[in-house]
């Protein structure tokens, strides 16, 4: 019998970190692709760079940062309330900032893609900014928006070295289940670290799925033949 913890909260994490990421995504990811400010490459490198560091090394700057033995973190700590090392919270805004560029690749790519004309029109047509970009851009990169969405939230069940730096192994609080499976294999139970595995393995490989799907048209070419 497996504790099904570890999986609950791994998707609770993924969900809000999901949400989060695409509020975020939006407005960096129109910026980035419309703007031509001379730090657009810093902004651009620094949303990038969980694509190639080690995932270790974020969650050890993270752990300095906010531990109440720092400067910062102990701030967080004594005038906020916000104790972010071994929370939940925690695994949050780790999982923000090592899952960003996974939302905002698609969605910059989104917008770079488009027409200029149909901002031209809109604006044309006395839509502000703000209804712009919902009522007309938005809806023309829903592709993009969907690709975003899921890589995000794929990415962030398997996160390893970010949520067992920052969070611990806290069982009902930040053990989730890449944690989980670390754990069942280094007590020899093999058939519990199957069962995670395989679980998440399903999960993911359905999820990536879709993506490929959606971006190869299936279902709208579907529809046409139907």
């Amino acid at each position: 019998m497996i504790d099904w913890n570890p999986l609950i909260l791994t998707f609770q994490l993924a969900l809000i970190t999901t949400i989060l990421l695409l509020i975020i995504s939006i407005p960096l990811s129109y910026w980035l692709a419309n703007t031509k400010s001379k730090i657009k490459p810093v902004a651009e490198t620094l949303v990038s760079m969980p694509l190639v560091l080690p995932p270790t090394v974020i969650g050890f700057y993270m752990l300095l940062a906010f531990s109440p033995s720092n400067a910062f973190g102990n701030w967080l700590d004594q005038w906020l309330g916000l104790r972010l090392v071994f929370s939940f919270e925690g695994l949050v805004l780790g999982s923000l900032i090592y899952s960003l560029p996974f939302m905002v690749h698609p969605i910059q790519a989104g917008f770079a893609n488009l027409s200029p004309a149909l901002k031209n029109a809109s604006y044309s047509m006395g839509k502000s900014k703000f209804t712009t970009l919902t009522r007309v851009l938005l809806p023309n990169i829903k592709p993009s928006l969907i690709t975003g969405i899921i890589l995000a939230f794929a990415h962030t069940i398997g996160e390893f070295g970010v949520v067992l730096m920052i969070g611990g192994n806290i069982s009902g609080q930040t053990r989730v289940a890449s944690i989980a499976i670390y754990d069942e294999v280094e007590s020899l139970n093999y058939g519990a670290a199957n069962t995670y595995s395989l679980i998440l393995f399903g999960i993911t490989f359905l999820i990536l799925l879709m993506v490929y799907l959606i971006n190869g048209g299936y279902f709208n070419k579907t529809r046409q033949h139907d």
